[in-house]
């Protein structure tokens, strides 16, 4: 009972410090105490609410999840980046998580593990109390409600993702003996997002920061991911009749903060230069220093490998977008006067994705191969079909892993088609058995709740 209390205390206090963050330039006084005001006071009015959302967002921009951690185990696991050390400090955590060999009291995965459910902690109690609210719109209380479900469902995706079996904490937490951490299978985890985005999709705007597009979008990916095909298409498919989204006649114009109202675009995590803890820090780590004015890492924490570099065809004008004359990734270069905090807003779901995931959804034939010929035509590069060399599973891997190259869908790919131990084996030169598909469940998490949390099996 005493973890579970401090944990609670935590899980408040968080979720407190950003709305007290947040109002600080308003009269808050009349609120009452501050003691009081997060369960007393507070979640009241459609202003409330406006402010609480707004909170939620920021924790996509944590160093624990779009900021920093998510890059690093969502891309850096995989085979087109590898850890080119100088990383102010975080080359050795770089070189583990490169090469398999994170341990359990790693500070990143705690961090990560924090930043995610603080994040759902804030949208479980928006979605929790937010029906108990008069609003002077309805269209205002739908659009809240279906970015709090959009935001719980994209910080579970990669909970899921990176750890696998989690607790699955989806109601508003406001006693410690109500605190449930039981984990559940990463299958019971993707049927919760399931849910919540089928609610986003129908109650989110056509445009927006989150649109019903990219609640589809995510919906889709999601069932991919769970193994599930056959129900990835339907939303996948809303979205390419809609015709909201199209792809970018020049793959270079998806980034940077004058792309930024890109029709590619379904959803951008955003970050602001000048503003402490608001920038992002691609540049960062994914140049070196003397590019981007000098904001870089040394050598860049994330390096690409020859290996991915190889695997262009020869007149594939993404390669020049993607990558710098020296081998950098161009994607994400920017010109910020300090470390960590450029304009680059991290795109996360775009629609050559959406294409891309419905081929995979559809499988082989004139249809799938189709949605792979839009992505290769805006390429520059000659259509494939069924009689071109290699297995449709693999051509549509390549595609992926050369249109979304350093976009955090490698890692999720190669472990969805069951290559994740035979290609990081062969990239490392190490053995199968030590490539592990999920991260260590943090020591520090289970130490809370001994009893109802234990470690993933590979750990």
């Amino acid at each position: 009972m005493i973890n579970k209390e401090i944990v609670m205390k935590k899980l408040i206090l968080t979720l407190l410090l950003p709305l007290l963050f947040i109002s600080c330039s308003e009269d808050f006084t009349v609120l009452g105490p501050i003691s009081e005001r997060n369960v007393v006071n507070y979640y009241k009015t459609q202003s409330d609410f406006e402010v609480a959302i707004n909170g939620a967002f920021d924790a996509l921009q944590s160093n624990g999840t779009f900021g920093v951690k998510y890059v690093l185990f969502m891309e850096m696991r995989a085979d087109n980046t590898a850890n080119g050390g100088g990383a102010t400090g975080l080359a050795e955590t770089l070189e583990d998580i490169d090469t398999f060999g994170e341990i359990p009291t790693a500070s990143e995965l705690n961090d990560s593990w924090i930043a995610s459910y603080d994040g759902i902690a804030r949208v479980n109690t928006i979605i929790s109390r937010i029906d108990d609210v008069t609003f002077t719109s309805d269209d205002v209380k739908n659009r809240i409600k279906g970015e709090a479900h959009f935001i719980r469902s994209m910080l579970y995706y990669h909970l899921a993702v990176i750890f696998g079996n989690v607790p699955l904490v989806t109601a508003e937490v406001t006693a410690p003996q109500n605190m449930n951490l039981n984990q559940v299978s990463a299958d019971q985890v993707f049927a919760q997002i399931a849910t919540d985005l089928t609610a986003a999709e129908g109650l989110l705007p056509t445009t927006g920061r989150v649109s019903s597009g990219a609640a589809a979008a995510l919906l889709g990916r999601v069932y991919l991911q769970a193994g599930d095909n056959a129900s990835a298409v339907a939303p996948l498919k809303r979205i390419v009749a809609s015709n909201v989204y199209s792809l970018e006649a020049n793959y270079a114009d998806i980034w940077g903060p004058a792309n930024e109202g890109s029709s590619e675009i379904l959803f951008q995590v955003e970050f602001v230069s000048g503003n402490v803890g608001e920038g992002s820090s691609y540049t960062d780590m994914f140049t070196a220093s003397g590019v981007a004015g000098g904001v870089g890492g040394g050598v860049a924490p994330q390096t690409v490998t020859q290996d991915f570099i190889d695997s262009y065809e020869a007149g594939d004008l993404r390669q020049g977008a993607t990558l710098s004359e020296s081998a950098t990734v161009e994607k994400f270069e920017d010109n910020p006067t300090s470390p960590f905090d450029s304009d680059v807003n991290w795109v996360e779901i775009r629609y050559a994705e959406v294409l891309l995931n419905l081929a995979e959804a559809i499988g082989e034939g004139v249809e799938g191969y189709g949605y792979i010929n839009q992505v290769r035509t805006r390429a520059g590069l000659a259509a494939i079909d069924g009689t071109t060399p290699g297995s449709y599973n693999d051509k549509l891997l390549h595609e992926r892993r050369i249109e979304l190259a350093f976009e955090n869908k490698r890692w999720p790919d190669l472990l969805r088609h069951g290559k994740a131990k035979s290609v990081m084996a062969s990239h490392l030169s190490i053995g199968e058995g030590s490539v592990t598909l999920l991260f260590p469940i943090p020591q520090s998490q289970i130490d809370v709740a001994p009893d109802e949390m234990s470690q993933n099996a590979e750990h």
